[in-house]
């Protein structure tokens, strides 16, 4: 039986109460996972807090950048224990993994050392009434001791995307891992007493979000900013407990995307390029797409391409290299996407496909499968078109014009993402520019240069991340004001 300890000031730490971790695959049991009380958390924040006081701080940034591309490395090093560690948790395919979570998780690390190298900042000359003048220039400060927040969806991606700028930047952290994927934090704690980060300066605390680890560190009063990745209603509880103190957060929350392919698409990239964003990672996806809005002429043509693209998926285990789909994170979330299902079905939705549980082999019916689902015929108004599911489905309807599509769309307390599909550059430029969303991809999706600023919009979050927009995040700018 495995166990997924804390890890705080450079050890492993066990705790008085213990959770199960079971597979998605089969709800087999993988491990135990070390539940941080009160005083452990305790032990993580002042254990920040001295790394950041101390041996941290005494870096030079180039000293912290070498560490920072140390880690990289070694994660890359040990690729295949991050890999099974990340499919054991989330049951995704090694073949997502292995393209995407991993060496992204890494990449992390090195981008953002490369910004703190080479991201200016501000200097102005000042006249002065005695002709002397001033000079005034930025000088960037860690913020301090930040809590990090994670997902279930893409652990170490969206964790280390915190991570990286944060200890970038001269800050230290307390990470608190979804409680269904604890394993690639815990591994990273290896990776950083290997690679010689000091002591205190990444510690991680494994729990729940009410009366846990998760309340526990953000309310706490000595972390000094909180990054969340999440649903809404927990961003909400998070934002409202780092209101005490009047401390920064920083948070990217859910998402109820749409997509708008005109008549004049490439239909074969908007098909494949569609088909990603509702399926891939079982839709599991903060960026997927669950509203498709498709122009009348093309959308009887559409709805059937898409049908066989999902029928055609292949749901198994993660190391078959022809399976496509993976399951849910858990029994509780395959429940949450059922009930969708059967609102859709409830409200009068025509299923097209899916809108069931498939029949697996031996165990895997013990575990947390779903069916890729596409629904037509629904009103705006219905649940699965307000309502975000996570889950791998999507409702299409049709549309008449352009300025119809854009109210549509923007009708929705969320405003993450869109997927924009057209060969109009000059509709393309209109209608991205109109989308009230933080992202907008024009004929393509999850296509990303991570120095440009991410976040959402409405109800999808607050601030941005990526570039130097991480910077603003995890620094303190202050002035710098010279009298000559």
């Amino acid at each position: 039986m495995k166990e997924f300890k804390n890890f705080i000031n450079g050890e492993f730490v066990a705790s008085g109460k213990w959770f199960d971790k079971r597979s998605p695959l089969n709800s087999q049991m993988l491990g135990r996972v070390a539940e941080a009380s009160r005083a452990d958390v305790n032990a993580a924040v002042e254990a920040a807090r001295t790394a950041l006081l101390g041996p941290w701080s005494k870096l030079t940034v180039t000293e912290r950048v070498d560490l920072l591309y140390a880690v990289a490395d070694e994660i890359n090093a040990r690729f295949e224990d991050f890999l099974a560690a990340e499919c054991a948790d989330t049951g995704k395919p090694l073949s997502l993994a292995a393209n995407v979570d991993i060496p992204r998780g890494a990449a992390n690390f090195k981008i953002f050392a490369d910004v703190v190298k080479n991201v200016p900042t501000e200097f102005f000359e000042t006249a002065t009434p005695d002709g002397k003048g001033a000079i005034n220039y930025g000088y960037r400060t860690p913020v301090g001791v930040v809590g990090v927040i994670c997902p279930w969806n893409l652990p170490l991606l969206l964790m280390t995307w915190k991570v990286g700028p944060a200890l970038a930047c001269g800050n230290t952290v307390v990470v608190k891992p979804s409680e269904e994927t604890p394993q690639t934090a815990t591994l990273l704690g290896e990776v950083m007493n290997k690679v010689g980060i000091p002591k205190g300066v990444y510690n991680v605390v494994h729990g729940f979000g009410p009366n846990s680890a998760g309340e526990f560190v953000t309310t706490h009063p000595k972390v000094n900013a909180i990054t969340f990745t999440g649903e809404t209603r927990t961003g909400e509880i998070i934002m409202r407990a780092a209101a005490t103190g009047a401390r920064p957060v920083s948070l990217e929350m859910g998402g109820k995307n749409a997509a708008i392919v005109f008549a004049d698409c490439d239909f074969d990239a908007a098909i494949e390029g569609t088909m990603r964003s509702v399926f891939v990672n079982c839709g599991q996806v903060c960026l997927g797409t669950e509203r498709v809005y498709v122009e009348r002429p093309i959308f009887d043509k559409f709805v059937a391409a898409l049908k066989v693209g999902a029928e055609n998926l292949k749901l198994g285990l993660p190391d078959d290299k022809t399976t496509d789909m993976g399951p849910l994170i858990s029994k509780e979330h395959q429940a949450k996407v059922l009930s969708y299902y059967q609102k859709a079905e409830d409200e009068g939705a025509t299923i097209v496909t899916g809108g069931g549980v498939p029949r697996m082999s031996g165990d895997l019916n013990n575990g947390c499968w779903i069916q890729p689902t596409i629904w037509t015929g629904l009103p705006d108004t219905a649940s699965v078109m307000k309502e975000e599911v996570f889950g791998p489905c999507c409702h299409i309807s049709p549309f008449d014009s352009e300025a119809e599509v854009l109210q549509r769309a923007n009708d929705n307390e969320y405003g993450l993402a869109t997927a924009i599909w057209t060969k109009d550059v000059s509709r393309a430029h209109r209608v991205a520019q109109k989308m009230e969303v933080g992202l907008a991809w024009v004929n393509s999706w999850f296509l990303r240069d991570l120095r440009t600023p991410f976040g959402g919009a409405k109800q999808s979050g607050i601030g941005r991340e990526g570039g130097v927009h991480s910077l603003e995040f995890y620094t303190e700018l202050k002035n710098v004001c010279i009298k000559l």
